[in-house]
């Protein structure tokens, strides 16, 4: 690493690590949930466990995509970080939220707003984190004079990030106002904001992996990153289908889900075509492994599966049942969840003393498990949701008696999610097999220095 502040970042990549373990088990145990009789029923009942499940995976890519921005942007500022005593205050009051709240959601304390049952105390620790983050953030790159449109992206992301988080503050009575205005602030992360911060890691990632032309890489993210914006508000109406808004909103909400996977092919080109202009440039291909990996899943999952159940005339047949399931997986594990371990796995040879550079072999077997269970987990939900879909909806059948006839996909489903967190486990354990260094590396490969008008 090149500046001694960017080692804050491994604190935060540990706490994402371990909030990714237990998230998986709260996941396996909800599937087991489906098999028959449950024997912790009143200990753990499934709405629990789910609660708890997906609310662990928004904390810890969050927790993610912070410490992957307290790496990059001391490395594009090419300065140390304005406070690293700023980023530890935080990293102990976010993984205070994160605990206290998986302990209130045993208890049944919470919201009840899917994906955002945070009590009002926990997201008012949220906002203050994020102030903490964004200020921090800003005063690195004010103090260091150079801003990189990487980074400009990043911080738009991450600024409309906190900006959106506003709707989740307020309490409706109304359940149905409450789910449309929920909406605003978890559609317009994933499928808008998020995507931002996404595509400005990629951007950094394929320019130090592949040493492709920075000003090339760049012009392209503004491309993808403004059609992903802007297709991703409008796109929020195709989840106003069961909420009683105007029908106008349904053909439009279609119709700009739909271009959603534009800007994604175009990512994935980008991502393939900087690979073949310059080659192989630098020995961590392991990280260029989740890298790729990354833009292909999202494509399929976000992109493919996106679109085969969101336009208006299927998705009033499949909205709310295991098809979505299948969709939300794939979307958020190739978009997010594998970006964040590509962030790690190109920072962690900098971050830990003995790592080899170009990746360990338990490193790649990590690779190669998750996306092997992860997409025979959305195979698994497919299957399901299919036969779901057909006996509910049009065969009229009562929900438990289509759980019946459907059961053993979810045979297949924890079989494969089975393989799945054996790959999470190996990359946990990798991760931490090497213990952490604080110390500059002044012999580190760098990358050439930016004309001056490459920097925005």
């Amino acid at each position: 690493m090149r500046y001694k502040s960017q080692s804050v970042a491994y604190w935060y990549f540990a706490v994402a690590m371990v909030l990714f373990g237990l998230q998986l088990v709260f996941g396996l145990l909800s599937a087991t949930k489906y098999l028959g009789p449950d024997p912790l029923l009143n200990i753990l009942p499934f709405d629990v466990t789910k609660v708890i499940h997906t609310n662990l995976l928004i904390v810890w890519v969050l927790t993610g995509f912070m410490g992957a921005t307290y790496w990059m942007v001391p490395d594009e500022s090419r300065t140390e970080l304005h406070s690293t005593k700023l980023a530890y205050i935080q990293l102990v009051l976010w993984t205070l939220m994160g605990v206290t709240a998986v302990i209130g959601y045993l208890f049944g304390y919470g919201t009840g707003n899917k994906l955002l049952e945070q009590p009002l105390p926990h997201k008012i620790v949220i906002v203050i984190c994020m102030l903490i983050f964004l200020y921090n953030i800003g005063m690195t790159i004010r103090k260091s004079g150079r801003f990189t449109t990487t980074e400009g992206v990043l911080l738009l992301g991450l600024v409309s990030s906190a900006v959106l988080f506003f709707p989740a503050l307020l309490h409706y009575e109304n359940y149905t106002v409450s789910i449309f205005y929920r909406w605003w602030t978890i559609h317009l992360w994933v499928e808008g904001v998020w995507m931002m911060i996404m595509g400005a890691f990629l951007a950094y990632l394929l320019i130090r992996l592949s040493g492709a032309d920075r000003e090339v890489l760049e012009k392209w993210l503004y491309v993808i990153v403004g059609l992903v914006f802007i297709a991703g508000i409008l796109g929020t109406a195709h989840h106003y289908y069961w909420v009683g808004v105007p029908y106008y909103w349904l053909p439009i909400g279609g119709f700009f889900s739909a271009l959603e996977p534009l800007a994604i092919v175009g990512m994935a080109m980008y991502a393939y075509s900087a690979m073949r202009r310059s080659g192989l440039a630098h020995p961590n291909s392991l990280a260029l492994h989740w890298t790729l990996g990354s833009t292909i899943f999202t494509l399929f999952g976000a992109g493919l599966l996106g679109l085969a159940h969101t336009w208006p005339s299927i998705n009033k047949w499949t909205h709310g049942t295991l098809i979505t399931a299948m969709h939300g997986h794939a979307a958020f594990y190739g978009a997010y969840a594998m970006i964040v371990l590509a962030m790690i796995t190109y920072a962690l040879p900098s971050l830990t003393n003995k790592r080899p550079e170009q990746g360990t072999t338990i490193g790649y077997w990590a690779f190669w498990l998750q996306l092997a269970g992860m997409f025979g987990m959305t195979l698994s939900f497919a299957t399901a949701g299919i036969g779901q879909v057909y006996l509910e909806r049009i065969m009229g059948m009562g929900y438990l008696d289509a759980q019946l006839k459907i059961q053993i996909h979810f045979v297949m489903l924890i079989s494969t999610a089975s393989i799945f967190a054996t790959g999470v486990g190996l990359f946990i354990y990798d991760f931490f097999s090497y213990r952490p260094r604080f110390e500059t590396l002044d012999n580190e490969l760098m990358e050439p220095a930016v004309p001056a008008d490459r920097v925005v």
